[in-house]
């Protein structure tokens, strides 16, 4: 099987890097803004973070859904948590999130698969 783990995280770096070199002053605010709206506040980040999935989620954007499972798990996301995070996704965005639910499902036995291999 391959690493989707990896193959994620390579084609996310490649293409953020050309699209920060394109040196456009909207772009660059929106990735910063995006970084400085995850960082600590009145939230902790891994509050943040499952509010991202959550909001990802009933977006129906599986690249959001996977950035925001694998910062999730590194800031000690419990599996519980993700899916209890992930049900009120599916709750709120309705049966449509479902095949969504499946691919986060994958992505997050995917990222403790890669940690072991770690």
């Amino acid at each position: 099987m391959s690493d989707i783990v990896s193959e994620f995280n390579d084609y996310r770096s490649r293409m953020n890097e050309k699209l920060l070199a394109d040196n456009n002053k909207v772009v660059k605010r929106i990735f910063n803004l995006d970084t400085n709206a995850y960082a600590e506040g009145a939230l902790d980040v891994k509050t943040k973070e499952l509010l991202g999935l959550v909001a990802s989620a009933v977006l129906r954007c599986d690249d959001c859904v996977r950035y925001h499972l694998e910062t999730c798990h590194k800031e000690g996301v419990t599996k519980e948590e993700m899916m209890e995070s992930m049900a009120i996704a599916t709750l709120v965005g309705g049966t449509i999130v479902i095949p969504h639910l499946r691919r986060a499902y994958e992505f997050w036995e995917a990222l403790e698969n890669h940690n072991l291999e770690i």
